[in-house]
């Protein structure tokens, strides 16, 4: 049976005492039950202090992204394995944001996918569809493309990674896939995998998972976990998420 993984998305949210309050209570209040893990994704100016946080704890820690390159003229990148060396466990690649908002393509991802592989982290591949696609009826064809640059890019490495389901039209929109519907994605993408002799990659669900929730979406058996973002920063909520 797949471990169960929850993940926190900060995405650019936090301050050195804000933080403070919320790894201690992460710390103090997560212990890890058989088969589930928990981790948080920083920003990077954040990472040694999460090190120092939660280096004694069942809390792993990671970045939000990472370059395609392992070092050089490239200003304002941060290398896999400068990200490695806080202790860090995982590295998100490809999310939505990013895809958007820097133009992120499916080769890109995959090429940052390969680099945190290469600096020893588990990357956290995103894929997922925009609302218009999902309406066109495309959402197999639009995730199946994002896998299959991972498995052509990684070839048997793409067992080594996580993959993170998040339909762009429910990241943080409050809106979220009902457990059916979020099911029937990780089913398609479970096949796409395990054609790729990758069966056992955790496959997660994001796009507003909530305390509420969580329990009717991990039920499903394609669902590994979740990739938390806004309800990640509230230590109860994240907490009840990691229990649920």
């Amino acid at each position: 049976m797949r471990d169960k993984l929850i993940v926190g998305n900060w995405k650019m949210n936090g301050d050195l005492a804000r933080n403070a309050r919320l790894f201690d209570r992460l710390a103090a209040g997560w212990r890890a039950p058989r088969g589930r893990a928990m981790a948080v994704c920083v920003p990077a100016p954040y990472l040694a202090q999460a090190q120092a946080a939660l280096a004694a704890s069942e809390v792993a820690w990671g970045a939000q992204d990472v370059s395609e390159h392992a070092a050089g003229a490239y200003t304002g990148e941060v290398a896999a394995a400068m990200i490695a060396e806080f202790g860090a466990r995982y590295a998100i690649v490809g999310h939505s944001e990013r895809r958007q908002m820097h133009g992120e393509t499916d080769a890109l991802v995959a090429a940052k996918a390969r680099a945190a592989l290469t600096a020893g982290l588990t990357p956290i591949a995103c894929v997922g569809e925009t609302l218009a696609e999902r309406e066109r009826g495309d959402t197999d064809a639009v995730v199946g493309r994002e896998v299959d640059a991972l498995t052509g890019m990684l070839g048997s490495d793409v067992a080594r990674i996580v993959v993170a389901y998040e339909p762009v039209w429910a990241i943080g929109t409050g809106r979220s896939a009902s457990p059916g519907e979020a099911q029937a994605v990780h089913a398609s993408l479970r096949a796409r995998l395990a054609h790729a002799g990758a069966d056992d990659v955790r496959v997660l669900y994001g796009g507003s998972v909530k305390g509420s929730n969580a329990a009717a979406l991990f039920a499903m058996p394609d669902i590994d976990g979740a990739l938390v973002g806004g309800a990640s920063l509230d230590a109860d909520e994240f907490l009840l998420i990691g229990r649920a």
